[in-house]
């Protein structure tokens, strides 16, 4: 096995980057001055794809890569991927999913009480000295609020665990109505965000997804509610999203994902009703070394010839 060949996309965590190295022969794409000749020279040495959220297996690699046999992906979200492209070419795909949903569900509920409760501009506030010259303004609280979630999956149900914690009220959106769920369902993202007081952003991106947030969500949503975003940046038109909070038509986001990470607009930063975070729903020690885990796990089933851990169906 130490003679497979596995391109890493990306830096990652040292502990999945030393134990692939330990197991197989990994190539360093982020450290290639010229990616496509790198890739290029290697081609016929490699047989698996160890990607992230940041750069995954476009169709323009897979291409690049005849002897490509696996897929696996150091994330649950499969947007980085071409799955027709693996379709065609029978190329097995795995990802890292339930181990990362606490944390998200986690960053979910305190990105929507840091964002309500101002936590952060509160922070700056002592922090600069203006408590000395008088009392913090008042904020809004969380508990009793209408929680409205779009992605009723695994993280959108332990965020709507959590929320009901608060003695909060949810409601959803999705494809279709979870014949297991006791939550309202709502057939339409408009009816939802009109009647929620934070709205959170859950669901997969694809092409049907991208910009389920625009601007006549958001002013349903309008300025007395707030945003949360822990899926992906694409799913909110970030440009519209800019403009609501710029005019006071939305009451506040809290954001971990961004559309051109990690390019984020200007125009947030010095918001206080704003809560920005650098992609990190899954970011603890132990759910990386997790997620880690299910990567190396399902290369090393794999080329065994031993049933996956993880299979994308």
């Amino acid at each position: 096995m130490r003679t497979i060949g596995v391109l890493m996309t990306q830096p990652m965590m040292p502990y999945l980057l030393e134990t692939l190295e330990s197991k197989f022969t990994v190539y360093r794409l982020w450290e290639a001055k010229n990616p496509e000749a790198f890739v290029a020279e290697h081609s016929n040495s490699i047989h698996a794809v160890v990607g992230n959220t940041a750069v995954g297996a476009s169709a323009e690699l897979i291409d690049s890569l005849p002897k490509l046999e696996i897929v696996s992906t150091y994330s649950v979200g499969l947007d980085k991927v071409d799955l027709a492209k693996c379709k065609e070419r029978k190329i097995v795909i795995t990802n890292t999913p339930d181990v990362l949903t606490d944390d998200v569900a986690d960053l979910a509920i305190g990105l929507a009480l840091a964002t309500l409760r101002q936590i952060c501009a509160a922070d700056r506030y002592v922090r600069q000295g203006s408590w000395l010259k008088g009392e913090y303004k008042l904020t809004t609280k969380l508990s009793g609020k209408n929680i409205g979630i779009i992605g009723l999956g695994r993280i959108g149900v332990a965020i709507a665990k959590r929320a009901e914690g608060f003695g909060c009220n949810i409601a959803y959106y999705s494809r279709s109505k979870k014949s297991d769920s006791t939550y309202t369902y709502y057939s339409s993202v408009m009816d939802l965000a009109a009647s929620s007081d934070v709205l959170v952003v859950a669901c997969p991106l694809t092409r049907e997804t991208r910009h389920i947030i625009d601007r006549s969500v958001l002013d349903a949503l309008g300025p007395k509610a707030i945003l949360v975003n822990i899926g992906r940046g694409p799913l909110v038109d970030e440009k519209e999203l800019v403009k609501a909070l710029v005019e006071a038509r939305l009451g506040g986001a809290g954001l971990d994902v961004f559309e051109n990470e990690p390019d984020v607009p200007n125009e947030l930063f010095d918001m206080d009703n704003v809560v920005l975070v650098p992609h990190v729903g899954s970011a603890t020690w132990e759910t990386r070394k997790e997620m880690a885990d299910l990567v190396i796990g399902n290369l090393e089933a794999y080329f065994s010839n031993k049933p996956l851990l993880t299979p994308v169906e």
